[in-house]
């Protein structure tokens, strides 16, 4: 039959370029792709996960809309509209909430994952952006990037109870769990401040050597490490966050803006909209290393991880140029070279 002889040739083909990417050293291989109702050729941004529901939730900028995803089937569950400009988005256990940055409207959008919509807004300063939730305080940090000012929303409340103030431009902040401490970018002036959530007062300012204009940020609670993308340096720099040093900076391509953390293999991934997502390895507290520069898509600058099944997210907003709308699924290769 000549449809089994095509199913074989297409079996032989996928084994042949699984060995082909674990010889060669690549990092990730293309194991699915999702299309998204949204307009095609607009702007994504942020995705965080669901580990409860078992969702990846991506936020389609342009349009203003919020995508809910099944990881297990890689469907489609609802695109909830209504959050304009959306660029940052973070989900709260326990809870079913999302608490959106959506920058067409300066407002914090509050999204109930029962209703899958918006139950509130709440105004905030210029560009709402990049959050973190701080669980045992019970606080989303929002940073509200043009209005260089960080906002605290009680997510029990659902109100923003304190709005702190920088002279500085404000990056993507990150919740260090063994730390207990909030940290942010200040990209104008090359520092990362520390916020105690308890009492939501910045302790301290840190300069970091080597980088400049730090906007995306990822933690290594463990090691008390955070990984900064420093634009206009372009490096990928490893800040030690208990000698509060620069220890490391690694190559970054252009464009990088999300970068994200995956504990179990212990790899960084930096997506960058020159076309590529970089793969960094921590081999331990004082040691990285590039692994690989991979190929993506064009505009491709955001991505999330899955931590339980190590598989990487980001959204197509192109392909060679041309208009798409749809989320890629990567899964992790561990060949010569990528260990």
């Amino acid at each position: 039959m000549k449809w089994r002889r095509a199913i074989r040739v297409q079996r032989l083909l996928v084994l042949f370029a699984t060995i082909s990417a674990y010889l060669s050293g690549q990092t990730l291989k293309k194991v699915a792709t999702i299309d998204l109702p949204g307009p095609k050729g607009q702007r994504f941004d942020y995705l965080t996960m669901d580990d409860e529901d078992g969702y990846v939730l991506s936020a389609h900028l342009g349009p203003g809309i919020l995508y809910v995803i099944e990881v297990r089937t890689n469907k489609l569950i609802k695109a909830i509209p209504g959050v304009p400009g959306i660029t940052g988005l973070e989900y709260v256990p326990g809870l079913r909430k999302v608490y959106t940055s959506d920058w067409g409207e300066e407002k914090i959008g509050v999204v109930d994952l029962h209703r899958m919509s918006v139950i509130k807004r709440l105004p905030t300063a210029a560009k709402p952006n990049g959050s973190t939730y701080a669980a045992p305080y019970r606080k989303v940090y929002v940073s509200d990037t043009l209005g260089k000012a960080v906002a605290v929303v009680d997510v029990d409340k659902d109100e923003i109870v304190k709005t702190l103030r920088f002279d500085s431009e404000t990056g993507m902040p990150q919740y260090d769990v063994v730390a207990r401490k909030v940290y942010v970018n200040l990209r104008s002036t090359n520092q990362i401040a520390e916020i105690d959530p308890s009492t939501d007062t910045v302790v301290n300012r840190y300069p970091v050597q080597g980088c400049e204009f730090n906007h995306g940020m990822a933690l290594d609670s463990e090691y008390h490490r955070a990984y900064l993308l420093c634009g206009k340096s372009r490096t990928m720099t490893v800040f030690a966050l208990d000698t509060h040093h620069a220890i490391a900076h690694l190559s970054l391509p252009p464009g990088a803006d999300v970068v994200k953390y995956d504990p179990g293999l212990r790899r960084i991934y930096a997506a960058c909209s020159s076309g590529v997502i970089a793969v960094y390895k921590e081999d331990d507290a004082q040691h990285f290393r590039k692994i690989e520069d991979f190929p993506v898509q064009k505009m491709v600058h955001s991505l999330a991880v899955d931590t339980a099944s190590h598989r990487v997210y980001a959204p197509e907003q192109e392909e060679d140029g041309k208009p798409v709308a749809r989320l890629v699924v990567y899964e992790p290769l561990i060949g010569k070279g990528t260990k």
